[in-house]
């Protein structure tokens, strides 16, 4: 896809915690249709710190698309994926870069990371980068910075089960709430009646994300 200027547009989607690329196949696929130059990252998300993954997976997944000659790179993140973003761009900010999208990202961390983090399974299961998502002020989330372009979020408020609706205050996915999603700076911000899970495969999703990328805003 090429932008009002003739520069070819490229888009990197970053999966969610304890996921894979594939979850990420069908923003693909529809991000290819529209015309865009798509890299669909994997990375071990159980096995490092957010800061360690970000600097490991981010830099070949840009040299790849501006080897392929893309000028301007957007990304679309899932949950913990947008972390990695915030965290490479607060290390290393990117002159090419575009407009983001983020599908309920914890910015302020998760209330349920808060409680299950205790837990030493959980440690063992989800590894170190789910236990820095936490809401405390000296938080990964928490301590990260803005972005430096137009952002917008979508965040779901209809969990698909209420078994972890008790750890919330207030209207959440089942794994985000609103208010924690939210990123000061931020573009635009939308709430759909869907659970975390379902973000990324849902059509009305995927085409506020299309219309955010070539507008810097959502369709109202």
């Amino acid at each position: 896809m090429t932008s009002a200027r003739g520069d070819q547009l490229g888009v990197i989607l970053l999966h969610g915690l304890i996921r894979t690329y594939r979850s990420m196949h069908r923003p693909a696929r529809r991000l290819s249709r529209a015309g865009y130059t798509v890299v669909n990252v994997g990375y071990p998300s159980r096995s490092y710190p957010i800061e360690v993954l970000a600097r490991a997976v981010l830099p070949p997944a840009i040299n790849e698309l501006e080897q392929k000659g893309v000028q301007s790179i957007h990304f679309v993140t899932h949950s913990m994926g947008g972390l990695l973003l915030r965290a490479y761009m607060t290390e290393q900010p990117l002159s090419s870069l575009g407009r983001v999208v983020m599908l309920s990202p914890p910015n302020q961390g998760s209330e349920l990371i808060d409680y299950f983090s205790r837990f030493r399974w959980f440690r063992f299961l989800f590894g170190p980068a789910a236990c820095q998502l936490t809401t405390a002020a000296t938080s990964l989330p928490r301590q990260l910075g803005p972005l430096s372009c137009p952002v917008g979020i979508i965040t779901g408020v209809r969990p698909v089960t209420p078994l972890f609706s008790r750890f919330f205050t207030d209207a959440n996915d089942g794994r985000v709430s609103v208010t924690s999603a939210q990123l000061p700076g931020m573009t635009d911000f939308l709430t759909m009646p869907l659970g975390h899970s379902q973000l990324m495969n849902s059509d009305e999703v995927l085409a506020q994300t299309l219309y955010f990328l070539a507008n810097g805003r959502f369709k109202r």
